[in-house]
């Protein structure tokens, strides 16, 4: 259950409500996680907009796009966040209308602790999550 920061210049998404839903969207597909609202309802993204002088890189370029991901400890192997930063980049880029994007696209995996993830006022751990997901699957 990721939550998804994306900051950039204001004015490079014209959808940002397009850009969330396919982002938190692919995430789901990432983990692996059934789609039943106890995913999808926790699932999010934010779009942060900030005025183009606000950010920069060591050249003065402001340009650039940060793509923040917070997921459980665990949930992504290797291969799946090689997946996640190219279909992140991907979207992102889709999202400005401009595939140069790609090029200035930075996606930051980083992943909570097990018990570090909270919902409703409760830190969960993974394996309650997991057990919460069964429950629900089971129609319980």
């Amino acid at each position: 259950m990721p939550m998804i920061d994306v900051t950039s210049a204001a004015g490079t998404f014209a959808d940002k409500p397009a850009l969330t839903k396919a982002l938190a969207e692919a995430m789901m597909r990432w983990e692996k996680v059934p789609p039943i609202d106890f995913f999808s309802a926790n699932t999010a993204a934010f779009v942060h907009e900030l005025p183009p002088d606000s950010l920069s890189n060591a050249r003065g370029d402001a340009n650039y796009i940060r793509v923040e991901i917070l997921t459980p400890v665990g949930i992504l192997d290797r291969e799946k966040k090689l997946g996640v930063v190219k279909e992140m980049t991907e979207i992102v880029a889709g999202a400005a209308g401009d595939p140069t994007v790609a090029d200035r696209t930075w996606v930051l995996i980083s992943e909570a602790p097990d018990g570090g993830w909270g919902i409703n006022g409760h830190a969960y751990l993974n394996s309650e999550i997991a057990d919460s997901a069964r429950k629900i699957l089971a129609g319980g």
